[in-house]
């Protein structure tokens, strides 16, 4: 089963929070991560299966925010703590259309 746009971006902003956790961790420590290479092969394996259009918006999104794309609990964005209009939240639960938040922009995804 392939996997939507969205999920290829939710697992695309983690793989970078984890090489940004490593080289963070380097740079405060004198230890050396042995192999990281298999991590950015995935990350390079992810950003090809996203379209275009989604990632311009990714990369838009990230040079503003740590978290681009962040969940929505109780129809509320957990990016900005705003809650969302109700046609939304019952929209984005269903659909897999692509979704953001209406207050601080990020792409949203339903928990």
């Amino acid at each position: 089963m392939s996997k939507s746009q969205l999920e290829l971006m939710v697992i695309y902003q983690d793989l970078l929070l984890m090489t940004t956790e490593i080289e963070e961790s380097t740079c405060m420590t004198s230890l050396k991560v042995k192999d990281d290479e298999p991590l950015y092969q995935a990350i390079e394996e992810i950003k090809v299966q996203i379209e275009p259009k989604y990632f311009n918006i990714f990369k838009r999104l990230s040079t503003k925010y740590k978290h681009p794309i962040v969940p929505v609990r109780n129809n509320t964005c957990l990016g900005c703590q705003n809650m969302l209009p109700t046609s939304l939240t019952t929209r984005g639960r269903n659909d897999q259309t692509i979704y953001t938040c209406e207050n601080c922009g990020r792409i949203l995804y339903w928990i």
